[in-house]
């Protein structure tokens, strides 16, 4: 099959979150299935590019005000995958992919519809594909424009579209008259289309036009479906409910392996555990602790901060956690409430909260090898990486039981030896703390543990299952699609 990704980030490109990471190992997986795979994305000031030619020097984007003219660049083949990347300076050559900390940027929707339209006019000319695989709200207008503008489009009659929803909490909301702007027709600020409490949601456009939807996980495909969780959209995906499955998330071993890890001290492997002791000592040092005992219990965390990953409950066990004997490595940036919490504890406690408010992929890998557990208390987590990474590096999670967390982690019963971490189900501080203190219990009995890091080593959640999964919807909308899925 021909298969288009489109998607705002990808790595090694660009990134801000988990979607990148999906973009860049899910069409591996799929060309190594046979599949010929294209990803679009934005070329934005951070994307390094190498010699790229232009195919396309001019592509005509049609807006209320004004035309725009973008070109299309030659990214090359990676792993068996063509990247092509959108250039249009005015909208992409920016300081941040999405806006900056005063918040998003004001033509976000103009920006992203000149992407989507860019995508579908290049593929007329590059090749149109069997599916479009469309991800989040920034991909969101592909197929509403397919079903809508492109409807009679004969190059496009036997296209069908697939939309992941990888966080539904970023929806791409926008004021009505964006549609005459982008070009859009009024009979799409409905109800059962865009129209969203009186503003255009540009993700809900996408789950009323695309020929499926899948999220990234199975908990989390159930979770949206309900009030608690689906942002005001739980009632569209109920209404599509047969066309809606969770796939959970792969991540790609060789980036995130002890075995091969190119930036951690030593190697180290279910057989030979030796080197994760070398890893906390070294992690230990790269935060400037020199001293510490390094048989105390080590708790990584690598995360935006916000309140959406949990951090509000370790805002509110600050104190007690302060009086534990571990040591707590954190990484990561975000909300400036988290920040401070975080810079306070480190103030107070230099050696027992060690901080870095930054983006540091060679620091993430480091906390991932030494560390001994790893909290991830998310209030939501639609499917989550880093406890999977946790897993194959015998770094115990501690988690939430909420999307993929509660798919990927089995509680830790130390009568039978199963399991693989910890997990809580209340959202409470005293939940975590009471988890907490669980793990730390079974830390003190050497042998167990070792047990219960071996069984999170041996897991597999690579991404050729995964691709399977995706490849059987594929090719389950080829025979017949229906013309509209609004």
């Amino acid at each position: 099959m021909n298969i288009v990704f489109a998607a705002s980030e990808c790595v090694p490109y660009s990134k801000t979150g988990g979607l990148a990471d999906v973009v860049g190992a899910l069409p591996k997986a799929l060309a190594e299935l046979g599949h010929n795979v294209s990803v679009y994305l934005p070329k934005y000031r951070q994307t390094k590019l190498t010699d790229a030619k232009v195919l396309l020097r001019s592509v005509t984007i049609p807006f209320d005000d004004q035309y725009r003219f973008c070109s299309v660049l030659d990214g090359g083949k990676q792993s068996g995958v063509q990247f092509y990347f959108i250039d249009y300076p005015p909208f992409f050559d920016r300081d941040a992919l999405y806006g900056t900390s005063a918040g998003d940027y004001p033509d976000n929707a103009e920006r992203f519809a000149l992407y989507s339209r860019a995508v579908l006019e290049a593929s007329k000319i590059l090749g149109p594909p069997d599916i479009f695989h469309c991800h989040d709200w920034q991909s969101a207008l592909v197929p509403v424009l397919l079903r809508t503008s492109y409807l009679d489009d004969p190059i496009f009659r036997n296209t069908a579209t697939v939309f992941t929803i990888h966080n539904i909490g970023y929806q791409g909301l926008f004021p009505p008259d964006t549609l005459p702007l982008l070009m859009l027709p009024w009979d799409l600020f409905t109800m059962d289309k865009m129209e969203f409490w009186g503003k255009v949601n540009f993700l809900k456009g996408a789950l009323a036009f695309s020929d499926y939807i899948t999220t990234v996980s199975r908990k989390y495909s159930q979770e949206i479906q309900t009030p608690e969780y689906g942002f005001g959209l739980e009632g569209v995906l109920r209404g599509r409910a047969n066309t809606v499955s969770g796939i959970l998330n792969g991540v790609d071993y060789n980036e995130w392996s002890p075995e091969k890890d190119k930036f951690i001290t030593r190697p180290y492997s279910p057989e030979n555990l030796a080197g994760k002791k070398e890893c906390k000592r070294d992690l230990l040092k790269q935060f400037g602790i020199e001293n510490a005992n390094v048989d105390l219990p080590v708790i990584g965390i690598v995360s935006r901060f916000a309140t959406q990953k949990g951090f509000d409950l370790i805002a509110e066990i600050a104190d007690d956690l302060a009086g534990l004997p571990i040591v707590v490595t954190i990484l990561g940036s975000g909300d400036k409430e988290y920040e401070d919490l975080f810079r306070n504890l480190n103030r107070q406690s230099p050696d027992k909260f060690a901080l870095k408010v930054a983006y540091d992929n060679a620091l993430a890998h480091r906390i991932e090898a030494g560390a001994d557990m790893f909290l991830m208390p998310s209030r939501y987590e639609p499917c989550g990486l880093n406890q999977i990474y946790s897993l194959k590096y015998g770094t115990v999670p501690v988690v939430r039981a909420t999307g993929g967390l509660d798919d990927t982690i089995e509680h830790w019963d130390p009568a039978t030896g199963k399991g693989t971490g910890f997990k809580f189900t209340l959202y409470s501080g005293s939940s975590l703390l009471s988890t907490i203190h669980e793990a730390l219990e079974a830390f003190k009995d050497q042998s167990s543990w070792k047990k219960l890091m071996i069984n999170g080593m041996s897991k597999d959640f690579s991404w050729a299952a995964s691709a399977k999964e995706y490849v059987k919807i594929y090719e389950r909308l080829r025979p017949s699609r229906p013309a509209s899925a609004a």
